[in-house]
């Protein structure tokens, strides 16, 4: 019990931080949707201005706001980008203490299985038998000088012993937790085809199959400067 007292204290203190860092993630996401909402509302206002004097405008004037608008889609990338990286980040954060709680309740059953079949408890009947004693049977009432028969008497089960009960209860091997099968209804991504995990970076090609990909699949330890293009997609241009 002391052990399992002070697991429960180291447990607690290394995730008492997690909510704060949460709620910091939280804030982050919705200070980049605010400015993605801000950028969306000034790509409509240049658009509307580049509509109703698109005919007075001479060519440079319409690069301009052009370029604007193009900036300002970018900009919106960026930030969007920005959000899912910091999600995965999020859901990751969360992931690793919910792995390690499954880690270490696999290893708890376990050593208390191996506890209890290592343990000497022997049943009373299991004593009885050792002894060579045999219970007597109760003798039945003559009623009418009828005699119990065998098919009558009740059958006796015979308990189980400490193992087996330790066989049924603890039948789940370590490695059932830590191998849990993946939700069917959560997505795959990368060449690796796994759930989303750790750092991913997307493909920049709308066609991409994939889209997303982790950064250890594909060689990157942080994110690369402009646009980026999967494997895939790159021997694909290539062949073209």
């Amino acid at each position: 019990m002391a052990a399992a007292a002070l697991y429960l204290e180291h447990y607690l203190d290394s995730i008492e931080n997690l909510p704060c860092e949460l709620q910091r993630n939280f804030q982050l996401m919705r200070e980049l949707d605010q400015r993605t909402e801000d950028k969306k509302a000034e790509i409509d206002s240049l658009a509307a201005q580049y509509i109703s004097t698109v005919r007075n405008l001479s060519s440079e004037q319409r690069m301009e706001i052009l370029q604007k608008i193009q900036n300002a889609y970018a900009k919106c990338k960026e930030y969007s980008d920005d959000k899912v990286q910091l999600a995965m980040q999020t859901y990751e954060m969360v992931d690793k203490h919910i792995r390690r709680l499954d880690a270490d309740l696999a290893r708890f059953e376990a050593d208390l299985k191996d506890k209890l079949e290592g343990s000497d408890f022997e049943s009373p009947a299991t004593q009885t038998l050792k002894k060579g004693r045999i219970p007597k049977e109760k003798k039945s009432s003559r009623g009418r000088g009828r005699r119990t028969s065998e098919e009558e008497a009740p059958v006796r089960k015979k308990p189980k012993r400490r193992s087996e009960l330790a066989d049924t209860i603890l039948s789940v091997h370590p490695s059932d937790v830590l191998d849990m099968p993946v939700d069917p209804n959560e997505p795959t991504y990368c060449l690796c085809h796994q759930v989303s995990y750790g750092e991913m970076i997307g493909c920049d090609n709308p066609d991409c199959p994939i889209e997303w990909f982790h950064f250890a699949c594909v060689d990157l330890t942080t994110k690369p400067k402009g646009k980026w293009f999967c494997p895939r997609c790159v021997q694909e241009k290539k062949k073209k």
